[in-house]
């Protein structure tokens, strides 16, 4: 197994991120490998979408150092990079449900450093909840919004910051919301002019953008 492993050791000098290992589709065993190599290096890792049944068939020395969090399934193996200076994005999700995609965008914007104002239920089937802390969103130069369903918070903020938005469509809905697929056409259709889009419960590449956008922006 050790032959199909190959970290990318220069990412970081590359492009300003360490290596992140998707969990979901690989075997404790290969997960066990690929930690092996990256004690053996003294490298950090971002590990993504790790469910528990993975995490507990893990090694224990590897498991004590997994900064482990269940409901956006992220894991940090070693310290996260320290924290940067104050919040510069906001990461809000329409509804409870949608969380486990918006904590996975907040803890890996973490994992590099990056603090940020995680807001939940703010969905615009109650609209007042929004508007309640509109003026605090609009501080943040990113914003990166969660929905499923009609996915209309995105579009509805959009419309009110003049902030980078990035809408994240979510799995989350009943019958033709088809697993997320009607949320990220509502997103792409979109009226709301500028709104950038990810991949259904892409909350990873929504951090990893918005980091990109910070470095682009520059210092506050």
């Amino acid at each position: 197994m050790k032959q199909d492993i190959k970290l990318d050791l220069e990412r970081h000098e590359r492009l300003g991120f360490d290596e992140a290992i998707l969990c979901a589709p690989k075997s404790a065993a290969h997960l066990t490998q690929i930690l092996d190599q990256a004690a053996q290096g003294d490298l950090r890792l971002l590990l993504t979408r790790l469910s528990d049944t993975q995490l507990n068939e893990l090694p224990q020395a590897h498991r004590a150092r997994i900064d482990y969090e269940p409901l956006s399934r992220t894991g940090y193996f070693g310290a996260p990079h320290a924290l940067a200076g104050p919040a510069r994005v906001a990461v809000i999700a329409a509804g409870t449900s949608d969380v486990y995609v918006s904590r996975e965008a907040a803890r890996t914007l973490r994992y590099y450093g990056q603090a940020n104002l995680e807001i939940t239920d703010v969905g615009v089937a109650g609209l007042w909840r929004l508007l309640e802390r509109i003026d605090e969103i609009r501080r943040m130069p990113v914003v990166i919004a969660v929905a499923g369903m009609d996915a209309a918070l995105p579009t509805v903020v959009g419309g009110l910051v003049s902030s980078v938005v990035i809408g994240v469509p979510t799995s989350v809905g009943y019958g033709v919301a088809s697993g997320g697929e009607s949320a990220l056409r509502a997103m792409l259709s979109s009226c709301a002019p500028g709104l950038s889009v990810m991949n259904i419960d892409n909350g990873y590449g929504a951090a990893c953008a918005a980091l990109r956008i910070l470095r682009a922006i520059g210092p506050a």
